[in-house]
């Protein structure tokens, strides 16, 4: 059984999630101290976190900056703001999606069900451990790691679906859309500034490791990935 953190004032909001979510076999923790998320979630380890905005004392965006010091847990933003720039924001604090207020529970749950499958299932029935090589560039999807000559860093969940594709097509164009296709279940709420964040991201993550320019932009077409870090290839 899965367990989902809901942090969300809203009391009535709080219970008809925590209420929904638990007759399709969630168990929910129902927040109610907001001073206390982080201390919440280190004690409890939920497996997703449903995460309003608007909190007493500290934001939203906070308290995902603090859970992505420790944790690649999914985390969902749910909020009344609608605005484009929010929700940049959410995905540059580390979210994996976003649902604006009013919405339908149904989606919510759909949403849940989703990152849950990515995080708790994708990888289950492999055989060893999965490793994708791109000229010694390695992705490990069960670690949600990246390795290159020994250095080693820790990818967030749509990071880690953008990279996985790309290396997986290697010197084949990706398109923007088959990017969101994979990044996403849905595009309701991704446009160009969201896909060119995560874009940035990727491209920080190959600087940390010691590559530049890798991921080239194929104007009108997408994405490839290039070895630019083998100068005798």
């Amino acid at each position: 059984m899965a367990t989902i953190m809901i942090v969300e004032d809203n009391d009535e909001l709080r219970r008809l999630l925590a209420d929904y979510l638990t007759k399709y076999g969630y168990h929910c923790i129902d927040l109610e101290k907001f001073n206390e998320v982080l201390t919440e979630f280190l004690e409890t380890k939920p497996d997703l976190v449903l995460l309003d905005i608007n909190l007493p004392s500290f934001d939203g965006f906070y308290w995902c900056r603090q859970i992505r010091k420790y944790s690649n847990c999914p985390i969902i933003f749910i909020s009344a703001r609608e605005g484009t720039m929010d929700q940049v924001l959410a995905i540059e604090n580390g979210a994996d999606d976003y649902i604006t207020k009013p919405f339908s529970f149904e989606i919510v749950t759909a949403k849940v069900m989703s990152q849950l499958r990515r995080t708790m299932g994708e990888y289950a029935l492999n055989q060893g451990e999965k490793v994708i090589n791109f000229d010694g560039l390695k992705y490990y999807p069960e670690k949600l790691e990246m390795e290159f000559r020994g250095k080693v860093c820790e990818l967030s969940k749509k990071e880690a679906a953008m990279i996985e594709l790309l290396l997986e097509r290697g010197n084949k164009v990706t398109s923007r859309d088959r990017l969101m296709e994979k990044m996403w279940d849905t595009d309701m709420f991704v446009d160009e500034n969201t896909l060119n964040v995560y874009i940035s991201r990727i491209r920080k993550v190959l600087k940390d490791l010691g590559i530049s320019y890798a991921v080239e932009t194929v104007r009108g077409a997408g994405y490839r990935m290039k070895n630019t870090w083998d100068e005798n290839r």
